[in-house]
């Protein structure tokens, strides 16, 4: 197979699932109703598309909590100060416009039989096909110690919104000196290379503002996403800010200890910080595991065809919810699932075997405001299975010159802008 530069799959990719499928044609039976729970990367996308293949002849709900949905994407140069909330945020101004009922409140109940979704605000919404995009829920008993009023204390920051506020809030009253402390979780968990682009944009604040201090990233992993392209840049950036250790030298963290601002690992080690940011394990949206989509693990099975549950039928859960692999869980893969979730609902709804999918995905990372990472891969349905397409994308190339990784930002920035644009218009 001819490799693709990365510049090509950027621009591919960006259209790539929306493109895989023409529009389903849809009967000229009474109207069916496709609800779509959460407004994120997946659940907008789905919303968008699934009436746009479906027109005059579907009905789309849209159920999401927040009036502005606030993307963990880019939420990581909100800490470093190279960008506000505002410019996170997104309405759902243009989803009315698209002709898709937003219902703002929770989905708090899915029953299977009647089909119909709860909301808090009262709400009973019925559906044909239901499409389940809840993101993650922080599952609070796995750290011993943290719970959401020690998320106060010391602000996990993997929803953005107020959390990532208060840690920005606490980066700029620590003094010259202080060390902030990252605590990654095992795999799997939302958004891999996350926490290490944190430290990254943390670092670039830091040497501008208090360049006396320090970052100690206790990982609960011997090994984590673009390892090496975040060490190299590290060194040539920021020297010794930033230390990594990882959980073979000192265990993971198991436990936190509020009264000295500290994590505590299964070696028994303190870790003190001046801030902490503890990202504790994950688990789906509190919705998946109401509606049964849910298994042992947290998080939903799926048949990587349609992404349909394969313990509730007639319900599709994409984005960080679903059991996805090999794709990660990121805004990008989110959208490429909620595309081809979309027709196949539509599909479906239309008594039709939905295609087999091609999903994309490319997970940026900003090292500084001018020097990016990334990891790329197209996904294919062969064999019965999704499987990564041999010498699709790739890892940024280690020894790339400075022109590169300037280009990479570049393409960070855009994508940001392209996706937003598409989802929430």
């Amino acid at each position: 197979m001819t490799k693709i530069t990365r510049r090509q799959f950027a621009v591919a990719s960006s259209a790539s699932a929306a493109a895989t499928f023409a529009a389903p044609a849809v009967g000229q039976a009474a109207k069916a109703r496709i609800v779509v729970v959460g407004g994120g990367f997946g659940g907008a996308t789905a919303a968008k598309y699934a009436k746009q293949f479906g027109g005059d002849q579907i009905d789309v709900t849209l159920i999401e909590p927040n009036v502005t949905f606030y993307t963990c994407p880019f939420s990581n140069l909100v800490l470093g100060g190279l960008r506000n909330m505002a410019s996170i945020g997104h309405g759902f101004d243009t989803m009315r416009k698209r002709d898709v009922t937003v219902i703002h409140g929770l989905a708090t109940a899915v029953d299977t039989r009647k089909k119909t979704v709860k909301t808090n605000e009262g709400a009973t919404v019925l559906y044909d096909r239901l499409i389940l995009s809840p993101g993650i829920d922080v599952r609070w008993e796995a750290v011993q110690g943290y719970d959401a009023a020690a998320a106060e204390q010391m602000p996990h920051a993997w929803k953005a919104g107020r959390q990532t506020l208060l840690l920005k809030k606490q980066l700029e009253a620590m003094d010259d000196g202080g060390v902030v402390v990252i605590a990654p979780p095992l795999n799997p968990f939302r958004c891999p290379p996350g926490p290490y682009e944190r430290a990254s944009t943390i670092a670039h604040y830091l040497t501008r503002a208090k360049p006396k201090s320090k970052i100690l990233i206790v990982d609960s992993k011997d090994k984590f996403s673009k390892m090496p392209l975040f060490m190299d840049a590290w060194k040539k950036f920021y020297g010794s800010m930033i230390e990594w250790i990882p959980q073979r030298t000192d265990g993971p963290v198991t436990e936190v200890d509020l009264a000295n601002n500290a994590v505590v690992t299964d070696f028994g080690t303190k870790h003190k910080g001046a801030v902490v940011n503890l990202i504790p394990p994950q688990q789906a949206g509190k919705i998946a595991a109401a509606a049964g989509v849910t298994n042992r693990s947290g998080w939903a099975p799926v048949n990587h065809r349609t992404f349909e549950s394969t313990l509730k039928p007639g319900i599709h859960v994409i984005g960080d919810a679903a059991i996805s692999s090999p794709m990660p869980k990121s805004g990008f893969s989110a959208s490429s699932q909620g595309k081809i979730v979309a027709a196949a609902a539509v599909d479906t709804l239309n008594g039709k075997d939905p295609a087999d999918p091609s999903f994309a995905n490319t997970c940026y990372s900003l090292v500084t405001p001018s020097y990016g990472i990334s990891v790329a891969k197209i996904y294919a349905w062969r064999g019965g299975k999704l499987v990564g397409v041999e010498g699709s994308g790739g890892v940024s190339p280690r020894n790339a010159p400075d022109s590169v990784r300037a280009d990479e930002a570049r393409y960070a920035y855009g994508w940001y802008a392209s996706i937003s644009a598409d989802i929430w218009g």
